[in-house]
């Protein structure tokens, strides 16, 4: 006999338009745990005594950092809630250039209580909505904190670079390093548009061999490459008139491949002879402006320069630099106030620049460099030269550098200081909790705990310095309720300071965006309740 039927259940009518919401809190969950995990991948590099990433590219490139947006970049994120975090350091990136670990480790902390708020049953628009009123009124708490600096004060920003550098692995050199960059950034800054920096205008060249010690800024500009040396060139010439040309000096080539048959022998004299004219005759025309020193494009159609043509330009005594790459020419006539010549005919002295000195410069360890100095009417730029042991060193000399022009940029742009040191998260803790004790309902208890999890930050930094992290942070809130608004951890002496006295400073800029980004980043994480395929 058969069984009967079993009639699926009926269920009371009011549950019945509440369908299916396991699926949406799980890909919340899911969103958050793995942001999170991203998080906590960067999370033991933060902060001066923070340690380091060596990553491994398919390629076998090896990497050493501990800039969070270098470490993030590198690697390979595939869900996409967690390539919000990525996203995240970049723009923090772009828009203060340092902090780029400290946003994510505040994204991560914060992403942590949305999942107890969202467990306990708080819709996430009301956890969302709350977290935008904290990050307003975050900013305001900080600006409150922050000192104004002025630019004349060079000490002060060079404090704050050196605060920058002593996170990275390069931090010994930081005492070098930041004056460097703050005398960098000062050369460019255009008087007619004070709070504007390109950091464009400063070129950094990495040449490997000596120590990071030897790295310096030239006044001028500084290629890697050797001089044309062949048929005896000068490698040195003073009052230079310099050209930049984006044209070819060597014979013209056919625009299609074709072969031409030669069957006679003085046929074949008469081409050699005509190539030999043609290029004389374009020397003549260089020579005739008084150019002494030739900057050559990378040609891609054919040679830029051949030997035969190398040969008469050495006996006209003109200084050839070849290969210069495509990209650096808008740098190169910048500095050099000149124009980029792209044909023979418009060769005409107006469009050179003038130098006192072009010369090929030997390092000791047989690499040579060629540097223009004392160029007349210089445009506002300005070029760093990254010398280090090894790829690896330089490398990341190089992104500290960036870091430290960045945290200087930032000054420029907003001119106020800050303390580090955690100070400026236990503060913004402390004051967003008294807040959130005035609000009413949930938005106070969200509040509550978004302010509880921006301990984060001196937390990790105990952490990473191997200090018991409870213990200071206890002691670090009972210092800021006393009133103390700069205590700081100081993670050298391994105790709690006046950071402000220990010089441990930043710039306004990357605190408040910082926060700004962290919150808006997790707000969107928070509004995702399903992820769609496409294929």
């Amino acid at each position: 006999m058969a069984s009967p039927a079993v009639a699926p259940p009926r269920s009371s009518s009011k549950t019945e338009s509440y369908v299916d919401n396991k699926r949406k809190e799980d890909i919340r969950q899911l969103n958050i745990s793995s942001a999170c995990s991203v998080a906590d991948a960067v999370r033991t590099s933060l902060g001066p005594k923070g340690m380091d990433k060596m990553i491994s590219t398919p390629s076998g490139e090896v990497i050493i950092t501990n800039d969070g947006a270098t470490i993030l970049n590198k690697m390979e994120v595939l869900q996409p809630a967690a390539k919000m975090l990525v996203e995240l350091s970049k723009s923090q990136d772009s828009a203060a250039g340092d902090g780029t670990t400290t946003v994510v480790v505040i994204a991560g902390a914060l992403l942590k209580q949305c999942q107890s708020l969202l467990s306990s049953g708080i819709h996430p628009t009301v956890i969302s909505d709350s977290l935008y009123k904290l990050s307003i009124n975050a900013v305001d708490v900080l600006t409150a904190m922050a000192k104004p600096v002025e630019l004349t004060d060079r000490d002060a920003l060079v404090r704050s670079a050196s605060t920058s550098l002593n996170s990275k692995v390069v931090s010994q050199y930081s005492t070098l390093l930041a004056p460097l960059a703050v005398d960098a950034v000062l050369t460019v800054v255009n008087p007619e548009k004070p709070d504007m920096v390109d950091l464009r205008d400063i070129k950094i060249v990495k040449k490997l061999g000596g120590t990071v010690d030897d790295t310096e800024m030239v006044k001028g500009l500084v290629f890697d490459k050797k001089v044309s040396h062949a048929a005896g060139g000068p490698t040195r010439v003073e009052n230079a008139k310099i050209a930049v040309i984006q044209f070819q000096i060597s014979p013209p080539k056919t625009d299609i491949e074709q072969s031409i048959v030669v069957s006679d022998y003085s046929q074949m004299d008469r081409i050699l002879k005509e190539e030999r004219n043609y290029i004389l005759g374009m020397i003549k025309k260089i020579k005739a402006t008084g150019c002494n020193v030739l900057l050559i494009q990378k040609s891609i159609l054919r040679d830029a320069v051949t030997d035969l043509s190398l040969h008469y330009l050495a006996k006209a005594k003109i200084l050839v630099v070849k290969d210069v790459e495509r990209d650096e020419i808008e740098f190169i006539t910048k500095t050099l106030n000149c124009l980029p010549i792209a044909n023979i005919e418009h060769f005409k002295e107006e469009k050179l620049g003038f130098a006192d000195l072009v010369e090929e410069v030997s390092l000791g360890d047989g690499g040579k460099i060629v540097k223009i100095t004392g160029i007349k009417d210089m445009g506002r730029t300005t070029t760093v030269l990254v010398r280090g042991s090894n790829q690896l060193v330089i490398d990341e000399a190089e992104r500290s550098l960036h870091d430290a022009l960045c945290v200087v940029r930032c000054l420029v742009n907003k001119r106020f200081l800050i303390a580090g040191g955690g100070a400026p998260e236990i503060e913004l803790s402390r004051q967003l909790g008294i807040w959130g004790k005035t609000l009413h309902g949930m938005e106070g208890y969200c509040v509550k705990s978004f302010a509880e999890a921006l301990e984060v930050v001196p937390y990790t930094l105990a952490e990473n310095a191997g200090l018991n992290p409870i213990a200071i942070v206890t002691e670090l809130r009972n210092r800021h309720a006393q009133g103390e608004q700069n205590a700081g951890i100081n993670v050298r002496k391994g105790q709690i300071t006046n950071i402000w006295d220990e010089n441990v400073v930043q710039p306004l800029l990357v605190s408040t965006s910082a926060i700004t980004l962290a919150t808006e980043c997790v707000r969107m994480i928070l509004k995702i309740d399903d992820i769609v395929t496409v294929r």
